[in-house]
């Protein structure tokens, strides 16, 4: 199965593929439904294209905004320009942006995304007849239904997400950020208004909060879980997904990388039994309460989090590692570390991690540090030879 990450950033593109995805997916700086991520100007993307393919893998651009009439002009035109670029696909929610890239991007292939809520073999079979290349599943899917799906539609390709955030809305068609603030989800600009804590307030006893569950943490009757499906990857094989997706646009550097190199090391290894340190991997980036979802059966019962809408987070990202020289590397500092501390580094390939205590710590100029401070370049020397590409994290 191929994998596929997420890329919200040229940066964060380029970590995907070094640490292991087969496929990435970013969008332009319109029409795709994440428009609070840095995505990519027309030059980055140009870019983004002409790397990903010189390390043999491919690249998706999301155009999957339910399109409004004054969009229409613009959206020919920036089809137009990704015909030139030629991505590997686009992945399109709306019929009729869908036949506008059948018209001005005949050359790259249509990929139907999760916001279609694509649930059957029939809504397979009418993407298919309509040009389409392959089906990004609704997340509410089961493996059977996936398994009948392959069967009826053997040559329509599936993909399917695996990990990440999940919408508490079916598919993601939510109307509660537009309704609160007056930012539409889908257009890309939702404020994930299912994450706040909410209590009851009775219109005449104004200022007085009332827990609408008997819980001394209030609600969050809207929160959703974390999907994760790592331990399942053998049986989503085995009824003919395609490709196996990573959430993520938003999330940081970090999330990319150690998730992506986590589920590379699961599909090489997925004939073996399975590896619990991969989990424990999973845990030790941000993240919510874990699930599994709907793969079993159409039940929610085990979806949501009530207790909180907090991030689990036992590890902090310290700096990513710009240049090695040896046994000393330039770091991108992002958190504060200290002499004397225990650190680790991590690589895209698991064996390559160390970790180790920093002894020396020197700023720009060649001066000894007592601690770092984020945004800014320091050299540490570290009792090994380094390898490119590490990222720095310690436990919190």
């Amino acid at each position: 199965m191929e994998l596929l990450a997420p890329a919200g950033s040229l940066e964060k593109l380029k970590y995907a593929i070094i640490y292991g995805s087969d496929a990435v997916y970013t969008a332009g700086k319109n029409f795709g439904l994440r428009a609070k991520s840095a995505n990519l100007t027309n030059e980055e993307l140009e870019e983004a294209v002409t790397f990903v393919h010189n390390f043999g893998k491919k690249i998706y651009i999301t155009v999957n905004i339910f399109a409004h009439n004054k969009q229409i002009e613009e959206m020919q035109n920036y089809l137009q320009f990704l015909s030139l670029i030629k991505p590997d696909a686009l992945i399109i929610s709306d019929p009729g942006v869908f036949e506008m890239a059948k018209k001005y991007a005949s050359n790259i292939d249509l990929h139907i995304s999760t916001q279609a809520n694509v649930t059957s073999w029939a809504s397979v079979m009418f993407w298919k007849k309509m040009g389409a290349t392959r089906v990004i599943l609704a997340r509410e899917l089961s493996l059977g239904e996936i398994k009948e799906i392959k069967e009826k539609v053997p040559d329509m390709e599936l993909e399917m997400f695996v990990h990440g955030a999940m919408c508490m809305a079916y598919s993601g068609r939510c109307l509660l950020s537009a309704f609160l603030n007056g930012r539409d989800a889908n257009l890309g600009n939702c404020s994930q208004p299912c994450r706040w804590k909410y209590h009851l307030v009775e219109e005449k006893r104004e200022g007085e909060y009332f827990n609408i569950s008997e819980d001394k943490y209030g609600t969050y009757i809207l929160n959703s879980k974390d999907l994760s499906l790592i331990k399942r990857l053998k049986e989503i094989k085995a009824v003919g997904v395609d490709s196996v997706k990573i959430e993520g646009r938003m999330k940081s550097i970090y999330y990319v990388a150690n998730v992506v190199r986590t589920y590379r090391k699961a599909l090489n290894d997925i004939d073996l039994p399975y590896n619990e340190k991969l989990s424990a991997e999973l845990d030790k980036i941000s993240h919510r309460v874990y699930t599994e979802a709907f793969i079993d059966s159409f039940d929610s019962s085990d979806t949501q989090h009530y207790e909180t809408s907090s991030y689990v987070r036992n590890h902090q990202v310290l700096g990513y590692v710009i240049d090695v020289d040896k046994n000393f590397i330039t770091l991108d500092v992002r958190a504060k570390f200290s002499l004397n501390e225990e650190i680790e580094i991590i690589y895209p390939d698991f064996d390559n991690d160390k970790s180790f205590v920093v002894k020396e710590i020197l700023d720009e100029n060649g001066n000894n540090l007592e601690f770092t401070k984020p945004n800014t370049f320091v050299t540490l020397k570290i009792p090994f030879v380094a390898n490119e590409n590490g990222i720095l994290r310690k436990k919190i």
